[in-house]
């Protein structure tokens, strides 16, 4: 198990840009997959990006193009990297760690707000 904390959440306008970071408690390295998903009010929570151990990456196709997920395994931190930001990103963005069969654990969020 990971404890996880995001930070870089914030107000931007759009076509603005935002680094969201994912602090672990420990070592990444061996963490199957790591991933960052948001909520928007009164809808469901959402995949956005994912990286594995291997740093394979796969996108929503809502955010290709737009947004870069990478991982810094030395300093046990995932970014997501957030470009031309549209006000339908709006959302609380998480950080989630993939355990596979052992389960997952979830940062608290950060709020990440576009303004039109």
């Amino acid at each position: 198990q990971v404890h996880l904390v995001e930070s870089g959440g914030g107000l931007v306008q759009a076509g603005g840009s935002l680094r969201l970071s994912c602090a672990a408690s420990r070592s990444i390295f061996s963490i199957n997959a790591m991933g960052w998903y948001r909520q928007a009010p009164g809808k469901q929570r959402e995949l956005v990006a994912t990286i594995t151990s291997g740093g394979s990456t796969s996108y929503a196709d809502s955010v290709k193009g737009r947004f870069t997920i990478s991982r810094d395994n030395a300093k046990n931190t995932v970014y997501l990297q957030m470009n031309s930001l549209k006000p339908e990103d709006t959302a609380v963005y998480y950080c989630n760690a993939y355990h596979g069969w052992l389960g997952s654990n979830w940062g608290q969020g950060t709020q990440v707000t576009v303004s039109s």
